[in-house]
């Protein structure tokens, strides 16, 4: 089983301009392990109460019961990427799941700094809730939010934009 210590120390890497992103999504494995909906429901509730206390809790509505619907509607988006049942179907319109979000994050500036804060309060969030699972498969878990995060950053410290391309997840090519 996964310590706070180690899943703190999953690894960050920074993101580069108009490159090309490769992802997987996270193994079905990671959702049975976590707990399936309610395990899942649970982790991401407690990451949007942590967001809501971060430095990005701007991007998020202050109104309490519109932030408690972003809440639902994201653990939807999680629950059914992580392999469980298609909960978020119908808030993607058809679209690919993953092109789906990146699109949402591109009516907003996120920055380098902006995707660090919200990777690491994941990070808190997974070492208060996933202890009880196996570190490789937080790793899995990890290793997409980690990439996948890099096509949602479209504001850059030289004061340009970019949008990233879509990439199918690997599996799904």
């Amino acid at each position: 089983m996964a310590t706070p210590r180690e899943i703190r120390a999953l690894e960050l890497t920074p993101v580069e301009k108009a490159k090309e992103v490769h992802f997987k999504n996270p193994p079905a494995a990671f959702y049975d392990a976590i707990g399936k909906e309610e395990g899942m429901k649970s982790l991401m509730y407690d990451f949007y109460d942590k967001i809501y206390e971060s430095n990005i809790a701007h991007f998020f509505p202050q109104d309490e019961a519109e932030f408690d619907e972003v809440k639902f509607k994201n653990s939807k988006f999680f629950i059914q990427i992580c392999g469980g049942p298609k909960v978020y179907e119908g808030e993607a319109k058809g679209m690919d799941l993953n092109e789906y979000m990146i699109r949402v994050h591109d009516d907003f500036s996120i920055t380098e700094k902006s995707r660090i804060e919200w990777l690491g309060t994941m990070r808190e969030a997974l070492a208060d809730k996933a202890q009880h699972v196996d570190m490789a498969l937080i790793k899995e878990f990890w290793d997409y939010l980690e990439k996948f995060s890099k096509l949602t950053v479209n504001t850059f410290d030289d004061g340009s934009t970019y949008y990233a391309a879509y990439t199918k997840a690997t599996e799904d090519k």
